[in-house]
């Protein structure tokens, strides 16, 4: 069975109306699809400062009739993400979670630091994915998300605050040869590449878009529309990507 993806990342939502307008904006466009999604990724950086007002504030964006699966970013705070999105005690540990959605389990990692922006998937993540997968039907096809990416993207910026030690996460999957792609965020830029030979698909932000290198030097381009990517994974465990703006 043929599954549908929506991807969004970074609203970096701080109480401001600009992030708000522009998450809303997507939102709207995805729940007001002829054809629902079968779930939507928020691959992280979902609050600007780790407030729990603002993730009070995403729980209401973010509501909808199709499931809404999140993994934290660098920008993010684990007490109060689990308190105000799960509806859970506060907690230091990595939040991560696993969901059958149509037939395809998409694990959401949890690869933050705290207090730092690079990232890790640590002892206890990379343990939760093994015994994830390796727990799963064999027929059964799997993603993997979470925030920083773990190969170099050809800007300064993020890729300084790239995933750390992406080797252990490329064993993993050498060993687990049903994970059909790896899905990020954090570049605030549409991206594909390759990771352990799989597709690596950045989502991008709503909230701003990055300006590459060879288009300016400042960084944030705030007047690029909020944008969104649509996973299309077939029968044969091959991944499309569409992207999105929404004017």
């Amino acid at each position: 069975m043929t599954l549908l993806l929506a991807h969004i990342s970074d609203l970096h939502l701080d109480g401001g109306e600009r992030a708000t307008l522009r998450a809303t904006r997507v939102m709207d466009y995805v729940r007001a699809l002829p054809r629902p999604v079968d779930a939507l990724l928020v691959t992280g950086d979902i609050a600007d400062h780790g407030e729990e007002a603002e993730y009070e504030e995403a729980a209401r964006i973010l509501a909808a009739d199709f499931p809404v699966l999140m993994c934290p970013g660098n920008h993010d705070a684990r007490p109060a993400y689990r308190k105000a999105l799960l509806g859970e005690a506060p907690g230091p540990g990595p939040v991560n979670r696993a969901h059958d959605i149509s037939g395809t389990t998409i694990l959401m990692c949890d690869s933050t630091i705290p207090g730092r922006d690079e990232g890790r998937l640590d002892a206890e993540t990379l343990a939760w994915i093994d015994s994830t997968l390796t727990a799963l039907p064999q027929d059964r096809p799997a993603l993997i998300a979470f925030h920083q990416p773990p190969v170099a993207l050809h800007h300064p910026l993020p890729d300084s605050y790239m995933l750390e030690e992406p080797g252990q996460l490329a064993g993993l999957l050498d060993a687990h040869p049903r994970v059909a792609a790896v899905l990020t965020g954090h570049v605030h830029t549409a991206a594909a590449s390759t990771f352990a030979g799989r597709p690596l698909i950045v989502g991008p932000a709503t909230t701003w878009t990055l300006r590459m290198p060879w288009e300016g030097d400042e960084a944030a381009d705030r007047d690029q529309p909020p944008g969104l990517a649509f996973h299309v994974l077939d029968d044969d465990r091959r991944l499309t990507t569409h992207y999105r703006v929404v004017l």
